[in-house]
C-alpha cells in the first residue's frame, strides 16, 4: 500500500478490482461524498464519515481503489470523503490534519506518501481519538509499537522486491540468452520500503542473470514522465532490451517509449497488477507482475479502521497486502 509505491510515489496500490492507498479533505479542495451512503445504518460511533487519501487520483489503480473504497464504505453503512494528494505529500499531511481537527470524519484510511512527514499528523488524531488505518508500520510514524486508535497496513517489501528481480533475471536467461542491457526504474526518494524492495530487487537480479548489466536508471512518478524518461534513455542506450518497470505506472510509461521508438521490449516485470497491466501480462507484453492483492487489502483494512471507531480501546493491529506472481504462462 504505496509510500513507497507511491512513492511518492508509490503508491501503489488499488482496488476492488485492483490496487492501493490515502486519504482526505482541504487545502482548499472540498471532499467528495460518496453518492447515496447512508448515516443511518453501522454501529459504533454516530459519526458515519471516514476519509480515505490515495497517493493520487491520476493514478489508474489509485482512482480504481478510492471508487472500491466508496462502494465497500457504503455496504458498511459510511460515507466516504476522498482526497487527491495529487502525489504531494505535504498537501497530503495538511489536507488529513484539517479534516482530523474539523471533527468532520469519525476515522482516516492513509496511503502516506512520506510516512515520516506524517508523524505530527498521527499523533494529533490520537489526542482527538480519530482512528487511523496507514500503511507501513509503527515505526515508519514514529511510534514504539501497535496502540489503540491506530492500525497499519505493509507490504512486504523484500519479498516483493526478490520476486521482481527474480522474474525480470528469468526472462533474460528465457529469452536474452542470459544477456541484457537493463533500465533500471526507482522509486522516488522517500518512499516507503524504497531501500528494502530495490535492494532485493537488485540482489535477485545479479544472482538469477548475473550477465545483465544495468545501463540506466531512470525515477519513476508517472505514466507521462516515465515515457518521456525511458523514450530519453533509450536514445542513450539504444540496445535496453529489458526493463525494470517498477510499477504500473513505470511499465506502461516503459511500454509506451519503446512503442514510440519502433522498439520491441522483450523483458520487463515490475509490481502492482492494475488490470491494464495484468491484460498485458496475459498478453505477453509484460513477463510479469508482483501483483498486490488489494481487493482483499480494502476490505481488510476498512475493517480494522471501522473495529477501532466502534471500540476506541482496542489496540490496533498490523496487516500485511497480500501479493502474488502473475505470468502469462500461468
Amino acid at each position: 500500500m504505496t509510500s513507497r509505491s507511491i512513492s511518492k510515489g508509490r503508491a501503489a496500490l488499488a482496488v476492488v478490482a485492483v490496487s492501493s492507498l490515502a486519504l482526505l479533505a482541504a487545502c482548499g479542495d472540498d471532499p467528495q461524498p460518496a453518492a447515496g451512503s447512508g448515516t443511518d445504518s453501522g454501529s459504533g460511533s454516530e459519526n458515519k464519515t471516514i476519509a480515505f487519501s490515495p497517493i493520487g487520483l491520476q493514478i489508474p489503480a489509485m482512482k480504481q481503489l478510492s471508487e472500491g473504497v466508496t462502494a465497500y464504505g457504503k455496504e458498511k453503512g459510511y460515507e466516504v470523503l476522498v482526497q487527491d494528494p495529487k502525489l504531494d505529500p505535504q498537501k497530503q499531511v495538511t489536507d488529513l490534519q484539517t479534516v482530523i481537527e474539523s471533527g468532520k470524519v469519525a476515522g482516516a484510511w492513509a496511503i502516506m506518501i512520506a510516512p515520516p512527514t506524517a508523524a505530527p499528523m498521527v499523533q494529533s488524531a490520537l489526542d482527538k481519538g480519530v482512528p487511523l488505518i496507514l500503511n507501513g508500520t509503527p515505526e515508519d510514524y514514529g511510534l514504539d509499537g501497535l496502540e489503540p486508535g491506530v492500525s497499519f497496513s505493509t507490504i512486504d517489501y523484500e519479498a516483493q522486491g526478490k520476486a521482481m528481480g527474480e522474474e525480470l533475471g528469468n526472462c533474460i536467461n528465457e529469452k536474452l540468452d542470459g544477456k541484457a542491457q537493463v533500465l533500471w526504474g526507482d522509486n522516488p526518494p522517500g518512499t516507503a520500503g524504497k531501500e528494502e524492495q530495490e535492494t532485493a530487487a537488485m540482489d535477485a537480479l545479479k544472482a538469477t542473470a548475473p550477465d545483465a548489466e544495468i545501463v540506466a536508471h531512470i525515477t519513476i512518478t508517472d505514466r507521462g514522465a516515465a515515457q518521456t524518461d525511458v523514450g530519453s534513455a533509450l536514445q542513450g542506450n539504444p540496445g535496453i532490451n529489458a526493463v525494470m518497470g517498477q510499477n504500473d505506472e513505470g511499465s506502461l510509461g516503459a511500454l509506451g517509449a519503446f512503442a514510440a521508438a519502433g522498439k520491441e521490449l522483450p523483458c520487463l516485470t515490475e509490481t502492482g497488477g492494475n488490470d491494464e497491466v495484468l491484460a498485458l501480462v496475459k498478453e505477453g507484453k509484460i513477463y510479469a507482475s508482483v501483483a498486490l492483492q488489494f481487493a482483499a487489502d480494502m476490505a481488510q483494512s476498512f475493517d480494522a479502521l471501522v473495529t477501532m471507531i466502534d471500540d476506541p480501546e482496542a489496540t490496533g493491529v498490523q496487516l500485511t497486502v497480500p501479493q502474488e506472481v502473475v505470468k502469462a504462462d500461468g
